[in-house]
């Protein structure tokens, strides 16, 4: 009986491919500043989240279309007169938050992947 590799790496991969996904996200909003008529988006994290936990494989989490969880983010300043929504100050917090949930995503799935190197070893 084998240890399923799915199972022994848990939701780390999917959320690393997330966070990746929802950095190029952020970028995209912080690089559109200036964009006239431009809209803030995020990718709603939460939610891809839960349709890759009830795909049963790491090809399913793969194929997730990430333009579905693409949604415009409701803006918390007004209106400058340029139609623009992005607020530099909470994008750039959002990209920083971002970049440190995936650092720890990979730290734990680095963990895991030498855990199992060394039973493969028998250490």
């Amino acid at each position: 009986m084998g240890i399923g590799f799915d199972k022994s790496i848990g939701m780390h991969s999917a959320a690393l491919l997330l966070r990746e996904q929802r950095a190029e996200v952020l970028a995209s909003n912080i690089a559109n500043a200036d964009t006239p008529g431009y809209k803030a988006k995020d990718l709603d994290f939460k939610q891809a989240l839960e349709i890759m936990k009830k795909s049963s494989s790491l090809a399913g989490q793969s194929s997730v279309n990430r333009s579905e969880f693409v949604k415009y983010r409701v803006p918390n300043q007004p209106d400058t007169g340029d139609g623009n929504t992005v607020d530099m100050a909470h994008e750039k917090m959002a990209y920083a938050q971002n970049a440190l949930d995936y650092q720890t995503s990979f730290q734990i799935l680095d963990g895991r992947i030498k855990g199992m190197m060394k039973a493969i070893r028998g250490e």
